[in-house]
């Protein structure tokens, strides 16, 4: 969700249009998933995102195990890619070995093909143009690919705009997973699962006593309820003000966790009303190729 936030803001700020990739083949290479289970799961997915408020002019979602077989031109774009890297360097770049099934070795290309205009020909024409691609930062070694290729294909390379990981609750030095349901805050759960949460498994950077806590103040930078109000704390000034007191031992560990836990249970209730509201039929308008409305430094997307 946060991940989301960022294209939206760039959506609404600058008129541009969005292209939001589901790679639900990755799903079924990668986990054990079938091809069906990972179709069901990105559709599912895409609804969280058009919850956040997308504008459905200006949208585009796509899911790669469906839209290969809408649109010819995504398909000639990963051949093109697949034409310009060798085996060599996809070991080279991914670390793929030779127990790998096949799939895994071919797939950065449909990762790298959206990065290139005329894969949407019914949204860009064949004008080869910029991009901008917001991404979470372990995505970086499928588009510095991307940039290597874009050049010996004649199209600008793509830009990217990195976005850091939040942690798990239990700390940096532990991994977030989907299996672990006390490792985050999800989307689905209940106030009363996020306040559990957030009290008995985020870590602190509190002092072992209060004593010592007031002495010496909290450590902000591993406290987790302070990294997640550093995402979804809109108000900077009262986040600054939250540090400033906890750093100086004036707010507590647990008056900490209570504001996190607020923020979150108003978030996540908000999504779930929204998420509520988002029917097939939205869906399919948000999946659908079609024209997109936009503003390029005066030039309508009617041009193409």
């Amino acid at each position: 969700m946060a991940g989301m936030m960022a294209p939206m803001w760039l959506q609404e700020t600058f008129d541009v249009p969005l292209v939001i990739q589901m790679t639900d083949d990755e799903k079924t290479l990668w986990k054990d998933l079938t091809v069906e289970q990972s179709m069901k799961m990105a559709r599912e997915n895409a609804k969280d995102i058009i919850a956040m408020g997308f504008d459905v002019g200006k949208t585009f979602i796509f899911a790669n195990l469906d839209y290969m077989g809408r649109c010819p031109a995504f398909y000639q774009n990963i051949i093109r890619i697949q034409k310009c890297v060798t085996f060599n360097q996809v070991k080279g770049i991914f670390g793929f070995v030779d127990s790998d099934v096949i799939g895994k070795i071919g797939f950065p290309a449909a990762q790298a093909a959206p990065a290139f205009s005329t894969t949407f020909p019914f949204i860009f024409g064949k004008d080869k143009l910029p991009v901008l691609i917001p991404c979470a930062i372990d995505q970086d070694p499928y588009f510095r690919m991307t940039r290597d290729v874009a050049p010996r294909l004649g199209f600008p390379k793509p830009v990217l705009l990195h976005s850091s990981f939040f942690p798990a609750l239990q700390g940096a030095k532990t991994k977030m997973s989907a299996s672990d349901t006390n490792s985050a805050v999800f989307l689905t759960d209940t106030p009363k699962q996020i306040k559990n949460k957030i009290n008995k498994h985020a870590f602190s950077g509190g002092r072992p006593t209060l004593e010592e806590h007031r002495e010496f103040g909290g450590n902000t930078d591993i406290d987790v309820s302070y990294q997640l109000l550093r995402f979804f704390m809109y108000d900077d000034e009262e986040l600054e003000r939250i540090r400033i007191s906890y750093s100086k031992g004036e707010l507590l560990s647990g008056e900490l966790k209570k504001i996190a836990v607020e923020t979150l249970q108003s978030i996540v209730a908000d999504h779930q009303r929204k998420r509520q509201d988002v029917t097939d039929a939205i869906l399919e308008q948000f999946m659908t190729p079609r024209k997109l409305n936009y503003n390029f430094n005066g030039v309508d997307s009617k041009k193409y």
